[in-house]
C-alpha cells in the first residue's frame, strides 16, 4: 500500500508540473525554479457551480487551470453578473492578489467540474525575494489580463448587442469551420457580452431570421459571415 501511495503522489507531482510548464506565466522557468513553484502549490477540485472565491474573500494566492473552466465575474448594481474572463487550461489568474490586494476584487466559479492549482500567496511571495525572475514572470501573465480586459471594454464601448455577438461569434469560431459548439452557456456569454440573457436570445433569433446563423442546442451554424461582418464593422 505505501508503494502505491508514493506512485500517487509521484503522479499527482508530475501532472502538476505539467500544468505549471503549459502556464504561459512559468513555460520558460528551469526545472529547479519550476520545482520551488510546485513546492508552493496545491490542487482543488470542484463540482459545477462551485465557487471558487467570493468577492471580498481574503486572498490565499493565485490560480492556475489544471482542467475545467473557471468563469470570474462582478456582480452589477443592478444585480446581473457581468464576465470579466472565462478561464480554461492552461491559464493562470488572479495574479493580482500577489502585489496590490489582500482580497479576491470579483467572483470566480466552477463551470463545469474542475481543477485548480492553487499556488500559495504567502510561499511564492517568498520565492519572489529569493529570485526576482518570477516577479518578471507574474508581471508579464497580469499585463496579457489588463491587455484583455482594455481590449474587451473597447470592443464594446457604445457598441450595440448585435454587433457584439457578431464579433464574438467571428473571434470565437475555428479557422474555416461553418459550425462550432458554444464553449459556455448562453448564460455565461449574455454575462461576457454585458446583457441579460433575455436580450441575448432576441438577438439570436434576429440573427436566425436574416439567415446569418442557424442554432442547434449548443452548436452554431454560420450561414453568412460577411453578413456577422456587416455588423461589426458598422460600429467601428
Amino acid at each position: 500500500m505505501p508503494a502505491d501511495l508514493d506512485t500517487l503522489r509521484t503522479h499527482r507531482r508530475t501532472a502538476l508540473l505539467g500544468t505549471l510548464r503549459q502556464s504561459r506565466m512559468f513555460a520558460s522557468l528551469s526545472k529547479e525554479n519550476l520545482e520551488a513553484v510546485a513546492d508552493v502549490c496545491s490542487v482543488r477540485t470542484l463540482e459545477k457551480d462551485q465557487m471558487l472565491f467570493r468577492e471580498g474573500d481574503k486572498a490565499e494566492g493565485f490560480y492556475v487551470l489544471q482542467s475545467g473552466a473557471v468563469s470570474v465575474f462582478k456582480i452589477t448594481p443592478d444585480g446581473r453578473e457581468q464576465i470579466i474572463c472565462v478561464f480554461r487550461p492552461p491559464e493562470s489568474f488572479a495574479e493580482v492578489t500577489l502585489a496590490t490586494v489582500d482580497a479576491y476584487p470579483a467572483n470566480g466559479i466552477a463551470l463545469e467540474p474542475t481543477s485548480v492549482i492553487v499556488v500559495q500567496r504567502a510561499g511564492f511571495r517568498d520565492l519572489i525575494y529569493r529570485n526576482p525572475e518570477l516577479s518578471l514572470h507574474m508581471l508579464a501573465s497580469m499585463s496579457l489580463h489588463l491587455k484583455h480586459l482594455v481590449q474587451t471594454l473597447q470592443d464594446y464601448k457604445g457598441r450595440l448587442i448585435e454587433g457584439r455577438l457578431a464579433d464574438w461569434l467571428l473571434r470565437h469560431a475555428p479557422p474555416n469551420a461553418a459550425s462550432f459548439k458554444l464553449p459556455v452557456t448562453k448564460k455565461n456569454l449574455a454575462g461576457q457580452l454585458g446583457v441579460t440573457s433575455e436580450t441575448l436570445s432576441r438577438t439570436f433569433a434576429r440573427f436566425r431570421d436574416e439567415a446569418l446563423i442557424r442554432v442547434e442546442g449548443p452548436e452554431v451554424h454560420l450561414l453568412n459571415l460577411s453578413g456577422l461582418r456587416a455588423y461589426v464593422e458598422a460600429e467601428i
